[in-house]
């Protein structure tokens, strides 16, 4: 390892101990000020090009447990906090995951949510359109897997797909049964209003969402995927139609480019994190996440006098039987 590497898990080492410390308010500060540094916010003025893709540090090898430690601690605050989501019953949240092929969806959302209750918990991938989805507007199949109040939801990919693939392969787009006299120069204007306004209405009726853009490198990409091809146990996740999407890389860049510059607002915002380190990714997006649940105010439901009362009398009863 080199000097520069071992001072900065020496350092780690340290915040990590310093963590551990801290009471369940100070580490949600300490995530919220995290993950502000991804938070686009307001899509105004957003570059994509601003955003790296690699982390901030480099821990290496001998770093992975630090790493992992801090992440089990993300994920057991959002474990215990998502635990009142489900009891109060009265928020629910969406997070979407976009990304490049390879760039860590799925590991993102199964260690991030390792510690979720299931029942509070659901997640749905969105891969093409079936022939019923093509027959009805263009967020429906989206809508019909929305959280309920108390839940978190994951959209594996998104509605946001139709300011993506469709627009880099437009003939896709001709083949979604629209009337030719819809489909104008102003189409991705009008879709991207559309999200915008849809989310606001999630947003009025207690469903809050978060959005992840995994911003991965192209040269990590291409290592990702020669992985894919040697491990004989990744196979199954590569195919040749992810090689041929990565030549069109740049109309892709592009596309993400405009999506969350016009979709990125302060309520439903766009977080860029930075994906050619996976653990590094995962700890951000736990943060923005707990962020988000804090910002609820969320709460155990209250009992009243007279069920407290009726609660010890039950006590009561069970302590006066007789074994």
């Amino acid at each position: 390892m080199s000097k520069s590497n071992k001072k900065e898990l020496n350092e780690f080492e340290e915040k990590l101990i310093d963590l551990g410390s801290l009471s369940k308010k100070e580490l949600v500060q300490k995530a919220k000020k995290f993950s502000k540094k991804y938070c686009v916010g307001d899509g105004d003025g957003f570059k994509l090009k601003d955003y790296e893709t690699k982390a901030s540090f480099n821990l290496g090898e001998e770093g992975k447990p630090l790493v992992n430690q801090t992440l089990q601690m993300g994920v057991d605050a959002l474990a215990a906090m998502q635990d009142v989501l489900y009891a109060q019953d009265k928020w629910s949240l969406l997070l979407i995951f976009q990304a490049m092929d390879a760039a860590g969806k799925d590991g993102a959302i199964k260690h991030v949510m390792s510690g979720v209750n299931p029942q509070g918990c659901q997640v749905f991938s969105f891969k093409a359109p079936s022939s019923e989805d093509l027959d009805h507007d263009f967020l429906w199949r989206c809508q019909k897997h929305l959280p309920e109040r108390g839940r978190i939801g994951i959209f594996n990919r998104s509605y946001y797909e139709e300011v993506l693939v469709v627009r880099v392969h437009e003939q896709i787009l001709k083949s979604q049964k629209l009337p030719e006299k819809l489909i104008t120069k102003d189409i991705w204007d009008e879709r991207f209003q559309d999200i915008r306004n849809f989310e606001k209405y999630l947003n009025r009726n207690g469903t809050i969402v978060l959005k992840f853009f995994l911003n991965v490198s192209k040269k990590e990409q291409k290592e990702r995927f020669i992985e894919r091809v040697d491990n004989p146990d990744k196979n199954w996740k590569f195919s040749a139609a992810d090689a041929k999407e990565r030549g069109y890389w740049d109309d892709y860049m592009h596309a993400y480019q405009e999506l969350i510059e016009n979709t990125s607002t302060k309520k439903s915002p766009w977080y860029v994190i930075p994906a050619d380190n996976k653990s590094y990714a995962r700890i951000a997006i736990a943060s923005a996440i707990i962020t988000a649940l804090e910002e609820m105010d969320l709460e155990y439901p209250k009992v009243s006098k007279e069920k407290i009362a009726e609660l010890n009398a039950v006590k009561q009863a069970l302590l006066d039987e007789k074994d």
